[in-house]
């Protein structure tokens, strides 16, 4: 069985199809957003000489694609996200920095130098992934890939995944769902597999309800799905550890399972791949979804995986502020993520380095960024052996 917990109080306003954002939505608004997204696809294999910039847009000409709609033609104006740019810049050996100053700065020489480029090898194909326009209206361009990148779409994803949950027979629950121009996550919590971490928890106070550890030393067991569509990762099933008292998420980066998407090429303008083929990727998908369930939220895992925690965790914290420094300094935190850190340590009340990583977690949670909540709670098993 999955149920799902409602975020409306936290949730954003469910987006456009091309303004994907969306934190902490519940299970439903996340599949009306999908539905919504996948009318507006299009996604096109195209040589350099059927794109070129103008005005810092992509100007698409003479690509006709294959859809469930027929043979259509692309042809039309997208404008590049903040992940296309990042794509752009890649394919073409084009700094980031310096392409993103000439989008704000000098339109005309992201132009010239994007068409230069372009110019350079006009038979090189790329995979351009897109919405298209209200009314014909001018697109968006969401990612610009390799024509050997195999798609895997979100929707899919989530379907698939479920349904491998669903036939495991285990009782969990969405507890939230995140989606932004990188990628979907989806976390999902056992409702029955609960484990005593006094040794962890014990100090320890929520910085967001002031609950303590030592009376509710209790964690649940989990796992996140991530997915990209436009190159910023591979789809992952990785377990997360739930510490009740504050809802602090810790995920177990290491033992995640992963399906890169990776593919033969694809010809111009073709974009789908054979009924076969989708079918076993998405039987695999359900196969590692069930794996994951088996696997993670399983009591033996858990109980394991606190173990080794514990070992690092205990370490006391003798001067708090140098050690939330190096440890921003090591995983490259922004000033702000340091400071609510600091905060969030102090708060804690645990002076040891499993209470930095309680300060990370509970820093994550209170990000409104969704790709950047996702990497920093990422870090935080990291931050143990930085702690000092």
């Amino acid at each position: 069985m999955i149920e799902t917990t409602e975020y409306s109080s936290r949730a954003t306003a469910l987006p456009t199809a091309t303004n994907a954002d969306a934190r902490n939505a519940g299970l439903q608004d996340l599949v009306q957003i999908l539905q919504r997204q996948q009318s507006s696809k299009i996604d096109m294999v195209a040589p350099a000489s059927a794109f070129s910039a103008h005005h810092a847009n992509i100007n698409v000409h003479g690509v006709s694609i294959l859809s469930e709609r027929g043979v259509t033609k692309a042809d039309g104006t997208y404008r590049p996200t903040t992940v296309a740019d990042e794509g752009i810049a890649a394919k073409l050996g084009i700094p980031l920095a310096y392409l993103r100053r000439m989008r704000a700065e000098m339109p005309a020489l992201y132009d010239t130098n994007v068409n230069s480029w372009l110019a350079q090898d006009p038979n090189r194909k790329f995979l351009l992934r897109g919405f298209t326009g209200e009314a014909g209206g001018e697109g968006v361009l969401r990612a610009v890939l390799s024509d050997s990148y195999k798609m895997i779409d979100n929707f899919d994803v989530l379907v698939a995944a479920l349904d491998g949950v669903r036939a495991s027979g285990h009782g969990v629950k969405i507890t939230g769902c995140d989606l932004t121009e990188r990628r979907m996550i989806v976390r999902v919590e056992s409702e029955h597999v609960a484990v005593h971490a006094r040794q962890l928890l014990r100090g320890y106070r929520s910085p967001f309800n002031g609950q303590s550890g030592d009376e509710l030393p209790i964690v649940s067991a989990g796992f996140v799905i991530t997915n990209s569509e436009v190159g910023a990762g591979a789809l992952t099933i990785t377990p997360r550890i739930v510490f009740r008292v504050c809802e602090n998420g810790l995920t177990l980066t290491k033992d995640a399972l992963r399906a890169v998407h990776l593919g033969a090429k694809l010809d111009a303008g073709v974009i789908r791949w054979s009924d076969d083929t989708e079918a076993k990727n998405l039987e695999l998908i359900t196969m590692r979804a069930r794996d994951a369930v088996s696997t993670f939220l399983d009591r033996a895992y858990v109980e394991k995986k606190l173990a080794e925690i514990e070992r690092a965790a205990g370490r006391e914290v003798t001067d708090p502020v140098q050690t939330v420094e190096v440890v921003a300094k090591k995983l490259r935190f922004a000033d702000g993520v340091r400071e609510s850190v600091l905060n969030h340590f102090i708060k804690g009340g645990q002076t040891t380095a499993g209470g930095i990583m309680q300060a990370i977690t509970a820093t994550a949670q209170t990000l409104d960024n969704a790709d950047e909540a996702f990497e920093l709670e990422s870090q935080a098993l990291a931050a143990l052996t930085l702690a000092i």
